[in-house]
């Protein structure tokens, strides 16, 4: 009771003044964290002022017993004006058929009372973004998830300001403050100074020091309010690559920096719109790699994933630097930010993420840390939304029927299971476009029950002898050396054809550096000539044949 009732006076603590915030008070929240990030230049506004000195007495003016305190407030609608004042700055947060809807907890950008986030409007690069939290309630926050992590982040950091904890968190200050100001009124925390923003400098009490020790040993994470399970699923399906189909112009830009044959990209056309799964096979150094890293480029560009993911109040990270490359919107020019989105998610380009030999069983199961009980999101979580390539299939470290009966379920239904590191199950969605390249016959590596769920097998063939050509001349452009076309005659009618050798798309790249190190290696001029290249074929072909 005592965190939201209020003294009858005229002096009102801040959380209330939180509970019926306006947009214009969100605004000037917003102003005050930039002021703050940009030097702390003092605010002058004079309720901000009177807020400031209000809430230093707030903790001593609010009585304990909750009784009294409503019994002083349930007369006043009737014998005073200031209710009817206060009665529009209720009506935003008031639920009519908004909460009532999803138990997704995810307001899309569609809803009638949030038509737009910032100005943003779906397309098919970003077809949807996280509108920004107004309530805790109504966003569906667990307020002891929240509590734990500012816990822990005061506990690791000492002392820090309130916004600067609402930017830990990732949650809007109007959100935290209330919190902030219940663990103060609990004596878990204290104010050690005060800022030019109206802000406090926070600390652990005792008290508090125990309780976050205590958490601690539970699980050290203090990053982002991690968003629900439900929320991400929404957000997947909302994002998804099956409902995009690409057409051709689609596709001829995602390789336009790479030459390709115009009746491979005829073949790759429908497997890619597909959405479902593919196999590229065919001789190694033909570009299978290369095609299928490119293939995420003919979806839209951008995806929104959540920080972290909270389980029944386990953690699972999701976003991953490693694999996932940042693309966030740009923030308004003026000091109010009017870019407004849930910060507990980042949009990242649509994910294209590379297994090879180094891939093993554990990496398609959620990795748990025994020591921070943080957990990871395996591979096929990270790339959802986007394509996973298994590179050099048929050589991990894994054997292939692990892999076969691991993903023979999730490539038919769309969804996976996975187990947590408390022994709990859940299903999430197995939604990218899995692409399976290797140098081997498919046939020969899995079985026909397992063919049949990848619907489509390419072969990635030779290149013919004009692409081969062509080749040489893009890769003198890319490594600087003068292109010639007589040692390029040279090269093909001596080390080729007498041979039968066949042309191979890497080959150009790999000749042209022999040739080119061999050049500064003896400080020769960087040129091509026949008996530069009669050196390199014989260094690069003395094994291979």
């Amino acid at each position: 009771m005592n965190r939201s009732t209020t003294p009858s006076t005229n002096t009102a603590p801040p959380n209330s003044d939180s509970a019926k915030r306006t947009p214009v008070g969100d605004q000037l929240d917003a102003l005050l964290s930039r002021i703050h990030a940009l030097g702390g230049e003092r605010a002058e506004t004079g309720s901000s002022g009177q807020r400031s000195a209000n809430r230093e007495i707030q903790p001593k003016q609010t009585p304990r017993p909750a009784e009294p305190v409503s019994a002083k407030q349930t007369p006043r609608p009737a014998q005073s004006p200031a209710p009817t004042s206060e009665r529009p700055a209720r009506r935003p947060q008031q639920p009519s058929l908004s909460q009532s809807q999803p138990s997704t907890g995810i307001r899309s950008s569609e809803t009638k009372s949030h038509p737009m986030s910032g100005g943003f409007s779906p397309s098919r690069d970003e077809p949807w973004r996280p509108t920004e939290p107004t309530n805790l309630a109504e966003s569906q926050i667990s307020e002891s998830l929240l509590e734990a992590i500012v816990y822990r982040f005061l506990r690791n950091i000492g002392e820090c300001e309130g916004r600067r904890i609402a930017d830990q968190v990732q949650l809007p200050f109007n959100l935290v403050e209330p919190l902030l100001n219940r663990l103060k009124m609990e004596q878990r925390v204290g104010y050690k100074d005060k800022t030019s923003t109206n802000d406090y400098v926070y600390v652990l009490t005792e008290s508090g020091r125990e309780v976050a020790r205590n958490l601690n040993s539970d699980c050290t994470y203090f990053g982002a309010c991690p968003v629900r399970l439900q929320d991400y699923v929404s957000s997947v399906h909302k994002q998804t690559i099956e409902g995009q189909y690409p057409k051709k112009p689609d596709l001829e830009r995602a390789f336009e920096d790479l030459l390709i044959n115009p009746q491979m990209l005829i073949r790759l056309g429908p497997a890619v719109a597909s959405g479902r799964g593919m196999f590229l096979f065919g001789f190694p150094g033909n570009g299978k790699t290369s095609i299928a890293e490119r293939v995420t480029g003919a979806f839209g560009k951008y995806v929104w994933i959540p920080r972290a993911i909270e389980i029944d109040g386990a953690v699972l990270r999701v976003f991953d630097p490693m694999n996932h490359e940042l693309a966030m919107p740009k923030a308004g020019k003026g000091l109010i930010d009017t870019v407004c989105f849930d910060k507990r998610w980042v949009r990242i380009k649509r994910p294209t993420i590379v297994a090879g030999g180094e891939l093993t069983l554990d990496m398609l199961e959620v990795q748990s840390n025994s020591e921070s009980n943080i957990s990871e999101a395996p591979l096929q979580l990270k790339s959802n939304c986007g394509t996973l390539v298994i590179d050099d299939f048929g050589r991990q470290k894994m054997s292939i029927d692990q892999l076969l009966n691991r993903w023979i379920i999730p490539l038919e239904k769309r969804y996976d299971f996975l187990n947590m590191a408390n022994g709990k199950k859940i299903q999430v969605p197995f939604d990218q476009l899995v692409i399976f390249s290797t140098n081997l016959e498919p046939k020969d590596l899995v079985d026909d029950a397992f063919l049949r769920r990848i619907p489509y097998k390419i072969e990635v063939p030779n290149p013919p002898e004009s692409d081969f050509r062509k080749l040489f001349e893009i890769m003198c452009r890319v490594t600087k050396i003068p292109y010639k076309a007589d040692a390029i005659e040279y090269l093909i009618q001596t080390h080729y054809k007498p041979i039968n050798r066949p042309f191979r798309n890497c080959q150009p790249r790999d000749l042209l550096l022999q040739v080119k190190n061999f050049c500064l290696y003896n400080n020769l001029e960087v040129e091509l000539k026949n008996e530069y290249f009669d050196f390199a074929c014989e260094n690069y072909f003395s094994v291979m044949d």
